[in-house]
């Protein structure tokens, strides 16, 4: 086969074959695949828009790859006595933070950890799977499928204990783990990928980590991965899409059907001989499904892969394909065999076939005790537990067969030398050379790392709004901190800027820095991913993010660097700039290295961000800047030894100073009446000083405040690298390690004071699906009809929704793409209409144009209610049940309910008719039993249950809309949910739901049909008639195929239509539709339902305000709900409590018990001043939970209109507050007295430090969220935004040298808060110098040390140690404390109360913010910034 440029397009080596088969495995039906299959075209051989035969192009690598003698092999699967343990229980409670610190529970915790509790997952399994077979698993969720599929795909390590015998062929699972992990692979069905990656470049970077040494055809390894990568993309029809972004739930990419086709892609590019499949076809449509299950099928057959599927909702087509299916009932296995004789095998075991019911459902079916039928004519005793399922199958002659096969294969395969070396041999063909032979993986480490380099090169072109924040935070804090420090002079009144402008420089690059956490932790999961696979090693990545962001960081520092260093007029010499410039850049470097240690050190972001926010405290603290070394109390003191900061603050000081000479502008005394006064009878006052000297030595300055030496220049230099290194080093190494590690172990949680009986053994865990049920709702599920719901007045409804000529197009790059083309139909009372068509057709486009939940392009047509235009509360009116399942963790299903019912109901029901209308739903859900059950820990079903309750809470008036609400479930419970529609339909509500695979069984539930194809055209609308008969015969009367008695209707109407990724039709059904009798009589059924409506009055708008209830009642439930999730949310609040308390006694011990001296009195100013540093990591942690409710707020409850953006608002702001007072208050106690402030000041103190700085914080940080897309960005934002704070208080740059910036002196909250501060604290005291800090001086001959001072003392304050001595008089600087802050910081103890009132006008003015920027940014579409947004959230 030849690629577009003419080499041949797959050019499988070793086992290439196995990735080719398995990379075109997805789009293969017959009808599409084979639909040329000429022995001799090479038109099937050529990727591109024309014919494609996949099954030629694989017999054709495979016929190239035996010429070129490269060596094959094969992978198969024996197991016997499988059993596998998991450890924990199956439920539990959910923690809080009562239950972390509660002391009984910590003992609990410890028992646990000495007799962990164990449960069984499966059991006593025993099979074989050999090459070129596929296995079918089928089962119930919790039953124990994925935990099979994991535990064959060799993923044990969330598993407490793998017992019996697993073979490999000759390889034993420690020989794959070691050696062979990428040729075995699980594959989840999640959808995680880097969503800033395009299509193409997500399947290329998967190919080239997987691209084997020996490639037929001589191709180079770009173009074998360019060959492999486009017939991937044109077997899974996604051509199209190869310059999409694979996007996630903010941004903008691929529909979901599509991005369910990258993931397929992506692990099939990377050839494994054994994959497990788990639910891969969950979110495709029938005929999707089927070509992927075709496609394995042929790449099994040819390239003799092994190949273990679990599907959901199998269709008969799809389930013929395979060779065996194994079914398992309650982690027991109740049958493995041939596939084609299973159906048989339940009804000899005597239980009935139902027609027309498929032979999956019928497997998984004969499992449910509710959804089984026994034979009438028994006459043997049948199974009904999973233990005699289990019991009776070995029994059986297909469980005697099955032991047979796994003795036959032990003996052929196990524990054959031969086999297991021709295996190393062919596995070691294929890898790179100088590869270890004991490595898993293809390529070199140099391969993986230019691979992942350029991987995450092309991550930060698709992210290019947070670059572009980062570069210009830089740029305009270098030209506000440089005009700050404009021109610094050169004499000695510029000794103490130029230390506080390189200090900044240093802690400004820290603080920007934080970023890098909650950037890291996003990534996690697809790094897991990729090391399972054998794609790279983990360190590779860490190490790919620390090479690519080098080069970024020098040259964005290189300009932060000019710029500073020209405007503040530092020293210049082009030695001393790069001293200083690589002195910054390498410890930018050591900082983000660190902070990215820290998250590969942590599951969880808040625990990493408190850890890094004490870190940054300690580094600014121990730099010596603010305290000096011989200052620091001895306990500490060893800090300074491990801080990097301070080797480089050191490094960048000496540098600056060592060529410094300043004239002396502190001469005393000086001033009138000493203008004859000669130098021997002055004295300078600066630090360094020498008698009779004007000149300070700026090296001696530094020396003697600081202790340090220029000599130790490139020493510090040394030790930074160090600390670079090592930090790398640890990073690398904590993320291999913890990656290669993780697992997580899924368990329901239950509220905390539930009376829910949680019984560990009553039903089997999965761990995948996290269905652990605690009572056993699956079992009652198929209830009777009347049981499950009852009739409910609710439902009833009379009025007809319709939709005529509805288009819908958005704009693209380059122009605009029509999504929704002349649709129209409508949805009737008590009618069950289906809304279906292959992925990407438009169905969930069409779902939101009809439920008015559209934010972008232009909609077109007409709806109606009767006849009528819809009512201004139209939305209010109907339900919506979106496919994503999105809901707050934290809560509980009732809890989820009463909040949908107590926010969308109208508010004069009283409450007790809510909750009584709540329970009704738990009852018509089947979720009664689990209620109390936290929602975030929910298998895929009940979650969807959860969904569709949340909706029927709210009593829809009109219409209930519904996408998808079966997708990720198995047959009995897509059965469930489906029955309960038509059971609410029938009870006169209106339902519009699209719907994926649905069994014949399923589909004939419906009544009506909406079909569309690719581009939003409609294919057909109308009744389906009895057994589809209506649908068939229009489809059959206008040129298709005849449907086959026993073929599904769904699965054969997407067939003849062309439906799927690579199929085709003859005819344009879009253009038989509207030329069709069913299409006129469509518009006449429309014309008849809006003539009859219109004859009554429009539908009555039930809301006459926009919201059901009222503002005050929406922030007291959003509130309560808040509260709720804090308290549930143990990590975050622990997080928040011990920064507080660990950061207050830091700070505490660094300035203990500081004197009434010059230095005591600033450490007292330097303890406040960076007790105001603990905001940055406080506010960057409320950023995440802010913008995480607020993404729930705008995807599911915004187009609800449950509530009032503004009532979430307060809402968060009130829950958020008390704890961070509660934080504050305990920073307070830990940090007051240690530093020994006066006792008779701590009120105010706790006023402004406990009180006003919490509410500050918390508001500053979550206005800095209300303008971020991402809490990444909100990260780079408030670090820039927070600096400027710490700039103009007056602290680092003395208010007297602030020039031009005084106005911004002005402006900073902080300048208020200081003063308030150490105002009050600090002020009215006097201060006695110690003895290093009295200057001495001579008088002139005499005159008494007083006579000479008295005048010089009288307006420039201090005091004289011995005002009568005659000679060497000790002067020290000041008497009190006022004057010492009212000449150096401008600081009057008068102002507190002041300071206190403008503080909270800040805080008024924050909490402003918080409203303006979530309006602008998030809530108004038409604003001038509108675009510019829309741009940054697309990245």
């Amino acid at each position: 086969m030849t690629s577009v440029d003419g080499h041949d397009v797959v050019s499988a080596g070793a086992d290439e074959h196995q990735g080719i088969s398995s990379g075109l495995s997805q789009a293969t039906p017959d009808r599409s695949l084979r639909s040329v299959s000429s022995n001799d075209s090479d038109v099937t051989l050529t990727v591109g828009d024309g014919p494609f035969d996949f099954e030629k192009i694989l017999r054709h690598v495979i016929k190239k790859r035996e010429e070129t003698d490269i060596k094959a092999r094969s992978l198969g699967v024996v197991f016997k006595d499988l059993k596998v343990q998991g450890l924990g229980a199956s439920v539990s409670y959910q923690p809080t933070l009562g239950s972390v610190i509660n002391p009984l529970n910590f003992l609990d915790t410890l028992q646990k950890l000495r007799h962990p509790p164990v449960r069984e997952i499966i059991d006593g399994f025993e099979g074989v799977v050999k090459p070129g077979e596929m296995l079918l698993v089928l089962g119930r969720p919790g039953s124990g499928c994925s935990t099979f599929l994991k535990t064959l795909a060799n993923q044990r390590d969330e598993y407490y204990a793998v017992e019996g015998e697993v073979h490999y062929d000759s390889l034993s699972p420690d020989d794959i783990k070691q050696f062979y992990r990428g040729d075995v692979q699980y594959c989840p069905e999640d959808d995680i990928h880097f969503p800033t990656l395009t299509v193409e470049e997500t399947l290329i970077f998967a190919s080239q980590t997987r691209t084997p040494r020996s490639r037929v055809g001589g191709m180079s390894r770009k173009e074998y991965t360019k060959a492999y990568v486009d017939v991937l993309l044109t077997v899974f029809g996604l051509r199209h899409a190869r310059k999409t972004l694979v996007g996630d739930a903010s941004i903008r990419g691929v529909s979901g059907g599509e991005k369910k086709r990258v993931s397929i892609a992506e692990a099939l590019a990377t050839r494994s001989l054994l994959c497990a499949w788990d639910n891969s076809t969950r979110g495709l449509d029938s005929s999707t499904a089927l070509e992927f299950g075709r496609a394995l099928r042929i790449a099994t057959d040819i390239a003799h892969l092994t190949t273990i599927v679990s599907i959901y909702q199998a269709g008969e087509s799809l389930y013929q394909l395979f060779d065996k299916v194994c079914v398992i009932y309650g982690g027991k296995m109740a049958y493995f065999g041939p596939a084609n004789q299973a159906r048989q095998y339940f009804i000899d075991m005597g239980y009935k076939s139902p027609n027309r019911q498929t032979t999956a459902d019928f497997l998984v079916a004969v499992t449910d005790p509710k959804g089984r039928t026994l034979r009438s004519d028994n006459v043997l005793p049948v199974p009904h537990t999973s233990a005699e399922f289990a019991a009776y199958f070995k029994a059986s002659s297909f469980g005697q067969e099955n032991a047979s096969n796994v003795a036959q294969y032990r003996s052929q395969f196990v524990e054959s030398p031969e086999r297991a070396e021709a295996y190393r041999s062919s596995a070691r063909a294929e890898r790179a050379q100088h590869m270890p032979k004991t490595s898993p993986y293809t390529i070199s480490l140099p391969m993986q790392t230019r691979a992942v380099m350029l991987r995450r090169v092309e991550i930060l072109k698709g992210n290019m709004g947070a670059q572009i924040i980062q570069i210009a935070s830089f740029t305009i804090k270098a030209i506000i901190i440089g005009t700050v420090f404009l021109k610094v002079p050169d004499s000695t009144s510029g000794y103490f800027s130029r230390g506080g402008v390189l200090f900044f420089a240093l802690l400004f690059a820290a603080i920007n820095s934080l970023s890098e956490i909650p950037a890291l932790f996003t990534q996690h999961p697809i790094v897991l991913r990729h090391y399972k696979a054998a794609m790279y090693h983990p360190y590779i990545e860490a190490l790919a993010l620390t090479l690519v962001d080098i080069p970024i960081t020098f040259f964005t520092l290189l300009l932060f660097s000019m710029i500073l260093y020209l405007l503040v007029g530092l020293q210049k010499s082009a030695g001393q700039f790069f001293t200083f410039f690589i002195f910054v850049f390498v410890l930018t470097v050591t900082l983000k290295s660190f902070f990215r240690m820290l998250a590969a050190g942590f599951k969880d972001p808040a625990p990493a961000q408190a850890l890094a926010g004490l870190f940054l405290m300690g580094s600014a603290l121990y730099t010596g800047y603010t305290i000096p070394k011989r200052d620091m109390i001895g306990a500490l003191r060893w800090i300074t030894y491990i801080d990097p900061l301070r080797f480089g603050y050191e490094g960048i000081l000496t540098n600056e100073f060592h060529t410094v000479n300043g004239i002396c502008a502190t001469l005393v005394p000086q001033g009138p009446g000493y203008e004859g006064v000669s130098l021997a009878n002055q004295v300078c006052t600066t630090v360094g000083s020498l008698p009779g000297q004007v000149v300070v030595d700026g090296a001696r300055y530094v020396a003697l405040s600081y202790g340090y030496y220029y000599h130790n220049t490139w020493r510090n230099f040394g030790i930074v690298c160090v600390f670079v290194v090592g930090f790398i080093a640890i990073y690398l190494f904590l993320t291999e390690i913890k990656t290669s590690s993780a697992a997580v172990t899924a368990v329901t949680l239950f509220k905390r004071g539930s009376r829910t009986v949680l019984d560990d053994k009553r039903d089997v865990s999965d761990e995948e699906k996290v269905a652990q049920s605690a009572v056993g709702d699956s079992e009652k599920r198929v209830q009777d009809d009347e049981e499950q719901v009852p009739a409910h007045p609710d439902f009833s409804m009379t009025d007809v929704f319709s939709w005529l000529g509805l288009q819908y197009t958005v704009p693209v790059s380059g122009g605009h793409r029509k999504l929704l083309n002349d649709v129209s139909g409508y949805v009737a009372p008590g009618r069950l209409t289906a809304l279906m068509g292959e992925s990407g057709a438009g169905k969930t486009t069409l779902l939101n144009v009809l439920a008015q939940r559209t934010t972008v392009g232009v909609v077109q047509g007409d709806l109606f209610v009767s006849g009528h235009r819809l009512p201004p509360d139209f939305q209010a009116q109907t339900g919506y049940c979106q496919q994503m399942d999105t809901h707050l963790e934290t809560s509980t299903i009732r809890e989820a309910l009463l909040f949908s019912a107590n926010l969308r109901q109208p508010q004069r029901i009283p409450q007790h008719e809510k909750e009584a209308w709540v329970e009704e739903c738990l009852n018509m859900c089947g979720l009664r039993d689990h209620a109390d059950a936290v929602v975030g820990t929910l298998s895929v079903e009940h979650r969807k249950r959860t969904t569709i309750a949340v909706e029927l809470a709210a009593k829809p008036k009109l219409l209930l809309f519904l996408d998808e609400p079966t997708s990720g479930l198995d047959s009995q419970s897509a059965w469930a949910i489906v029955k309960f529609l038509r059971k609410l339909a029938d009870n006169g509500q209106a339902i519009l739901c699209t719907i994926h695979q649905p069994s014949a069984e399923l589909f004939q539930v419906f009544d009506r049909l909406l079909l569309l194809r690719k581009g939003g055209q409609t294919v057909y609308f109308g009744d389906l008639g009895k057994n589809s008969s209506t649908l068939i015969r229009y489809f059959h009367d206008h040129g298709a195929r005849s449907c086959a008695p026993d073929e599904n209707p769904a699965e054969y109407m997407l067939d003849v239509i062309g439906a799927g990724a690579t199929a085709t039709s003859q005819l344009d059904w879009h253009d038989v539709w509207k030329k069709s009798k069913e299409a006129e009589d469509l518009t006449k059924e429309l014309d008849a339902i809006h003539d009859e409506g219109r004859k009554r009055p429009p539908v009555e708008t039930e809301l006459h305000t926009e919201f059901s209830t009222s503002w005050m009642h929406q922030v007291a439930q959003l509130t309560k709900r808040d509260v709720q999730s804090h308290w549930r949310s143990p990590t975050y609040l622990l997080a928040k409590i011990l920064l507080n308390i660990v950061g207050g006694l830091f700070i505490g011990f660094t300035f203990f018990k500081s004197k009434n001296t010059l230095q005591g009195t600033q450490d007292k100013l330097f303890a406040v001043y960076m007790s105001l540093v603990m905001p940055v990591a406080l506010s960057q942690q409320l950023q995440v939970p802010f913008i995480h409710m607020r993404n729930i707020y705008e995807v599911r409850e915004r187009p609800s209109r449950m509530y009032s953006w503004t009532a979430l608002l307060t809402s968060q702001i009130l829950a958020e507050i008390p704890w961070n007072i509660i934080g504050s208050t305990l920073f307070f106690l830990c940090w007051y007295w240690t530093v020994g402030f006066p006792d008779d000041r701590a009120g105010y103190t706790y006023l402004m430090l406990g009180i006003a700085f919490p509410l500050y914080y918390t508001t500053i940080g979550q206005a800095v969220a209300a303008m971020s897309a991402s809490a990444q960005i909100a990260s780079l934002i408030f670090g820039f935004l927070f600096s400027f704070v710490l700039i103009f208080n007056g602290v680092l740059q003395p208010y007297a040298q602030l020039g031009w910036w005084q106005w911004m002196y002005r402006l900073s909250p902080f300048t208020y808060l200081i003063e308030g501060l150490l105002g009050q604290s600090v002020g009215k005291t006097l201060i006695s110098c110690s003895d290093v800090e009295y200057v001495t001086l001579t008088p002139p001959s005499g005159l008494t040390c007083g006579d000479y001072m008295q005048a010089f003392i009288s307006y420039a304050g201090g005091y004289l140690a011995d005002p009568n001595a005659t000679s060497g008089c000790q002067f020290c600087s000041s008497r009190t404390t006022d004057q010492l802050l009212a000449t150096y910081f401008n600081i009057e103890y008068a102002h507190r109360w002041r300071n206190f009132g403008l503080f909270f006008v800040y805080i008024a003015f924050n909490t402003a913010a918080i409203y303006v920027f979530t309006y602008v940014f998030r809530i108004q579409s038409g604003n001038p910034l509108g675009a510019l947004r829309r741009r940054i959230s697309r990245r």
